[in-house]
């Protein structure tokens, strides 16, 4: 059985689908959860405290959600760059549809329903030590960021030791520059969808393989005599 905790930020994001944040009573979350309203508060102390905890999770449930699909993606014979930045594109567009904390994460646009609270701290890249410092919150801007450098990660471990027929790997600049343009390809799907969230991905893959592919004949074109 999940803890009173989980239990207790679930009853909170079930409310939030009735009425608006400021709708919700800590009473009716604390019976929706099954527990009483003296549990509540000691989990969160109060309801600002409530809200940043739910935020914080699922900040951090969407973000789990990204590396996943990397890696997944990553992981599979012949996959390319492109691949693993349609992935994240797939996951993005379906989990922010869902879930309007994303969306608000990824457009700063909160609205009336969602609660005020402070956007929770966007991890860093993984470091040497598999620590994740916190870094930044959690604005468009600073999760696009978060964002690209896991996808920089996914892609250069495509060429890693021990992947037979790895794709050649593209100029570190020249990757930064696709897996950004394709975050933000992405994001703009967020705000005005495609016909549906296979066809963006599709195109957030073809528009990493076109500037992958400039990228490289730029690199190895002789220069003008």
């Amino acid at each position: 059985m999940p803890a009173a905790r989980e239990l207790l930020l679930d009853a909170a994001f079930t409310a939030l689908g009735a009425r608006p944040w400021h709708g919700v009573r800590m009473v009716d979350v604390a019976a929706a959860a099954g527990v009483s309203r003296q549990t509540l508060y000691n989990e969160f102390g109060s309801k600002d405290g409530l809200a940043r905890a739910l935020v914080r999770r699922e900040s951090d449930a969407f973000l789990a959600g990204v590396e996943r699909s990397l890696a997944d993606t990553a992981g599979r014979p012949g996959a390319d760059a492109g691949d693993c930045c349609a992935a994240v594109a797939f996951w993005t567009l379906r989990t922010a549809r869902a879930n309007p904390f994303v969306r608000a994460a990824l457009t700063g646009c909160r609205g009336d329903r969602l609660p005020p609270a402070a956007a929770p701290p966007v991890p860093a890249p993984r470091t040497p030590q598999g620590l994740r410092p916190a870094r930044g919150t959690a604005s468009p801007a600073a999760l696009a960021e978060r964002i690209r450098d896991s996808a920089l990660e996914a892609v250069g471990a495509l060429g890693g030791p021990g992947r037979q027929h790895a794709p050649p790997q593209p100029a570190p600049d020249a990757m930064r520059r696709a897996c950004e343009a394709a975050v933000r390809l992405t994001m703009s799907y967020v705000v005005a969808p495609a016909a549906s969230d296979e066809e963006a991905a599709e195109e957030v893959a073809r528009l990493v393989r076109a500037l992958l592919g400039a990228a490289a004949v730029d690199q190895w074109a002789e220069p003008d005599s």
